[in-house]
């Protein structure tokens, strides 16, 4: 048996291709920072750099969870749209058991609308 008859022949090249075609790029990009980046450190350069301004103050800062709510809730409506476009698009060709399939869909979607509604989720102070 060759070896172009092997079955992982295909797979060891495919590796070996996907390997250097992903660590070329970062051998060159260290190449060229190395030979054209100048190397002069300094606490200026070193210094953490966020807006021009100096950070204050303690980074972990409470958020009210209503605003992950409302963005999930955001996401879960944004998302039902792109579920519905296809429904929308082949209404006419589609059988009885699809369109009972949405309505179901449709009815958990306003059900979770209404629940949000009731705890207050969707009301912004």
């Amino acid at each position: 048996m060759t070896m172009l008859n092997n079955p992982y022949f295909f797979l060891v090249v495919f590796g070996l291709a996907a390997t250097i075609f992903c660590v070329t790029p970062l051998i060159l990009a260290r190449l060229w920072a190395n030979f054209f980046s100048p190397q002069k450190p300094s606490p200026t350069k070193n210094a953490t750099y966020e807006c021009g301004l100096e950070s204050t103050g303690d980074a972990w800062i409470r958020f009210r969870s209503g605003y992950y709510l409302y963005a999930i809730i955001f996401l879960i409506f944004d998302v039902e749209a792109i579920f519905l476009l296809p429904f929308a698009v082949a209404f006419s060709e589609l059988p009885l058991g699809a369109f009972i399939a949405m309505l179901v869909f449709l009815l958990l979607l306003v059900e979770g609308l209404v629940w949000a509604w009731q705890k207050g989720v969707l009301d912004w102070s």
